[in-house]
């Protein structure tokens, strides 16, 4: 008989999710409140017309800094050129479809993951309507972003739709683009 060394057991994960990490994050946070609290950040610069550049690396959470990122996350935006752009990137409201599917994915990938509901796929198709008389200044009753959004999640797995909906609603993104939230802005001259 040979003897064998020790190994760390693989992670069981569902749907891609390492769920006893995810379990241990929440018995953490249930310990001390002060490990959920996140900040995260983003610098952008300015390059001509409608087109600016997104840096994306360092943020705060679980009680530090995180240096985890060896390079940023660099995220581009322009403007089609029926809107005077060079369409060189997604225009910034259609970053926000991008965010909102992004998250509501991920939500309910996780939340699913840690009731033990297997998702075989997950797709969406969004819709954001905006009427552009409000960004112009053209109209104060017409408002400046958009008005309605529609999310269709087209989700392969057992479990009620109702209750993927329910799951899927925790997200972050969903939370902020479905309620107000106040936004601070201050500009400093150069």
């Amino acid at each position: 008989m040979t003897a064998q060394a020790a190994t760390t057991p693989t992670p069981v994960k569902t749907n891609g999710v390492d769920v006893d990490y995810v379990m241990g994050v929440i018995d953490q946070v249930k310990g001390n409140a002060d490990i959920a609290k996140f900040q995260f950040r983003a610098s952008n610069k300015w390059i001509d017309g409608g087109h600016n550049r997104s840096t994306v690396k360092e943020f705060y959470g679980a009680c530090k800094e995180d240096d985890s990122r060896t390079e940023p996350f660099i995220m581009e935006a322009d403007e089609p050129p029926i809107l005077a752009g060079n369409d060189k990137a997604p225009n910034p409201v259609e970053f926000v479809l991008h965010g909102l599917a992004s998250c509501l994915t991920t939500t309910l990938a996780y939340h699913a993951a840690v009731r033990g509901i297997e998702i075989g796929s997950i797709s969406s198709e969004l819709e954001g309507d905006l009427d552009l008389r409000g960004f112009l200044g053209l109209s104060d009753e017409v408002r400046k972003g958009y008005h309605h959004v529609r999310v269709t999640m087209k989700v392969k797995s057992d479990a009620p739709a109702d209750q993927l909906r329910e799951l899927a609603m925790f997200s972050p993104v969903y939370d902020m683009i479905s309620n107000s939230l106040p936004v601070e802005l201050t500009i400093r001259k150069a």
